[in-house]
């Protein structure tokens, strides 16, 4: 199993970061997992800007040369590892303007003129780790549950990626917030999991 762990935080000293730190432990213990790759958006100084105009077209941004590594990084992998903050409901804008431009038209999906496109990334999974300062309950009763349904409806079944998996933690800056625990919970899964479910 190949994983790509899409890693979206700008401090490494932070909570995201030891999080990062337990899916790695985790992967190397597991049999299963042949290869890992980590793409650190802020590290790589990735560009989340969409800049297109009469020149550059956003129809062809899945051809852009700009973005062909991060387009074979998403073909490679079979199980892909977002992890990263919830800010004001939502994940970071560096993350989803990563997505923006990696969910493209004619890499991501093909549009065929039907209600659905067809989803070019099937056959993957996905978990998603985030974690945030409010309590669990928080995004699901006072958000109508908007990040799961973003991610999962919105994104990833769009996409034709139907295995998606969420850990969701709250009262993360909280000194009693169970951190290690936490870390633990996310690093016995990816010790423990053997396909791509």
């Amino acid at each position: 199993m190949n994983v790509l762990i899409v890693f979206t935080h700008p401090n490494h000293q932070s909570l995201s970061y030891a999080f990062l730190e337990g899916v790695l432990r985790g992967c190397e213990e597991n049999h299963a997992i042949q290869d890992v790759q980590v793409l650190d958006l802020y590290g790589e100084h990735f560009n989340p800007v969409l800049e297109f105009g009469e020149k550059k077209k956003r129809r062809d941004m899945d051809k852009d040369p700009e973005l062909e590594k991060y387009r074979d990084q998403l073909s490679w992998a079979e199980k892909i590892i977002f992890i990263y903050p919830i800010w004001w409901g939502r994940p970071p804008a560096m993350l989803m303007g990563y997505i923006d431009k990696m969910f493209a038209s004619g890499f991501a999906y093909k549009d065929h003129g039907k209600l659905l496109p067809e989803g070019l990334l099937k056959g993957k999974s996905v978990v998603c780790i985030s974690v945030m300062k409010g309590p669990t309950f928080y995004p699901l009763y006072w958000l109508n549950n908007a990040h799961k349904v973003l991610m999962r409806k919105a994104l990833f079944q769009y996409v034709g990626i139907k295995k998606v998996k969420f850990f969701e933690f709250g009262n993360m800056e909280n000194a009693k917030g169970k951190h290690q625990q936490k870390i633990n919970k996310v690093y016995t899964y990816f010790k423990n999991v053997v396909t791509i479910a």
